[in-house]
């Protein structure tokens, strides 16, 4: 199939893709906890488990981001996806804490590997199409997609095993082989649907490897270096981290909290599912949403930033009030659709920070900053639910999101003018789309279409 012609066509393949990729993960998420449970490791276990995951996905997104940007977006989506589908196999099957462990570690591998190149593709197509195009209603249609389809497979996830045999390990288990059946239509749409002109060298994969295993260094070296003296950038990974600390609570705590308040595992993997999917599609509709709550708020990313995760922090004081099953599923859904919204915020903000080049790399770090997050999450969260219980964890991390609230107030008015990978200190326009954009002082000013090159555009 060829490259797209228009920014709705490439909006259309990131969608399809981005729906996709995570059908499958919504299938599993809601049993993870609980097969992990059935099959008989503790909370501890599995929190140590997550941590795993983190680590593999710290240790691993800048380098396979880095490979991304030299060899090419379609190769690296592929790989990830396979070793997904290999994950999902291994951990339908294991059976103690060493096959978890192998699964987990395939798992934060392929995550890795896919966690930045779509939106890096559909970014730079959406550049090579028209320079003057606003990337942020794609992004937030990609939140869209990833919420929705996360909510259609979670609760298919979640009453699947209660339709086909109850609530036992071999039943929990069924998810886990669904997504790997999906995962084999994922890789056929990216085949088809995730065209790129390059860069794949002639001389085949080799030659590219090599290529790329010599341009990778310099690649990361660049992005590391701009996450750390890029004040913008640098704000937005510490509110992805943030972010990554909420949602290690509602996953690690979640499952077991909802099981509680459903009587028993038996009804936990659909109570918990059917939360799951009204959260991700509440997160779904908030990113549809947050265009026009922007708007709404002067076209300021800051406030509605600011805005978004006061909210979030009062959800997951919710979840650690009442004991009530509709107030605290009120809550889950609320930290959802607040964290849905603020993602393709922050994504906005970071693809004004880099050019094209690096573009997957930085990707690859933003999710680096909500592992890391996820990673102390899953670090400090089992011994304090152990010792003070599942609400004394939630309020610590509604603390951490309403600093991270403040932190939001700091984050820049503006895009810079001009040369946007270079962060030149010179004049500013906003990023809010349209013929006007907002000045450095707040004042609206008409777009000059051509004279200020996109964001990430050298």
């Amino acid at each position: 199939m060829s490259a797209p012609t228009t920014v709705r066509s490439a909006t259309r393949r990131l969608v399809g893709l981005t729906a996709l990729r995570w059908l499958p993960v919504g299938l599993t998420t809601p049993i993870t906890v609980l097969l992990a449970q059935a099959r008989g490791l503790s909370l501890a276990e599995i929190g140590l488990l997550f941590t795993v995951h983190g680590v593999v996905v710290m240790a691993l997104e800048l380098p396979t981001g880095g490979l991304a940007d030299v060899l090419g977006r379609r190769p690296v989506v592929v790989a990830g996806a396979v070793l997904h589908l290999v994950s999902c196999v291994v951990l339908a099957t294991a059976t103690n804490f060493p096959g978890f462990l192998a699964a987990i570690v395939l798992l934060g591998v392929g995550r890795a590997l896919d966690s930045g190149p779509v939106e890096a593709w559909y970014v730079d197509t959406v550049h090579r199409i028209d320079p003057s195009a606003d990337v942020a209603p794609g992004l937030a249609r990609h939140s869209a997609a990833d919420g929705g389809s996360l909510a259609v497979g979670a609760i298919v996830g979640g009453l699947l095993p209660g339709l086909l045999g109850g609530a036992g390990a071999e039943a929990l288990a069924l998810p886990y082989l669904g997504a790997a059946v999906l995962d084999v239509l994922f890789i056929a749409a990216v085949v088809r649907l995730l065209t790129e002109d390059g860069p794949l060298r002639v001389g085949g994969i080799g030659a590219a490897l090599a290529a790329g295993a010599r341009t990778m260094p310099g690649t990361v070296t660049g992005a590391v270096r701009l996450s750390v003296t890029d004040g913008p950038m640098r704000l937005v990974l510490l509110l992805t981290a943030v972010g990554g600390a909420g949602l290690v609570a509602c996953e690690l705590l979640g499952p077991v909290r909802f099981a509680d308040l459903a009587g028993g595992r038996d009804g936990g993997a659909a109570v918990y599912g059917t939360v799951l999917a009204v959260s991700f599609a509440g997160a779904a509709v908030g990113a549809m949403l947050t265009p026009t709550v922007r708007r709404l708020l002067g076209g300021s990313t800051r406030m509605t930033c600011a805005l978004l995760l006061v909210c979030g922090a009062a959800a997951m004081a919710v979840l650690a009030g009442p004991d009530v099953l509709v107030v605290a599923g009120a809550g889950f859904a609320v930290y959802y659709l607040a964290h849905g919204s603020t993602w393709p915020l922050l994504s906005a903000v970071l693809h004004t920070r880099v050019d094209a080049p690096h573009r997957a790399t930085a990707v690859s770090a933003m999710s680096l900053a909500m592992a890391l997050g996820g990673i102390l999450g899953n670090l400090a969260l089992p011994p304090l639910a152990a010792a003070l219980g599942t609400e004394a964890g939630f309020l610590a991390v509604a603390v951490v999101v309403l600093v991270g609230a403040a932190g939001c107030l700091r984050l820049p008015r503006a895009q810079p003018a001009g040369n946007a990978g270079s962060h030149a200190p010179v004049a500013e326009v906003a990023e809010e789309a349209g013929p006007l954009v907002e000045a450095a002082d707040g004042t609206l000013i008409p777009r000059v279409l051509g004279g200020v090159p996109e964001a990430g555009r050298r």
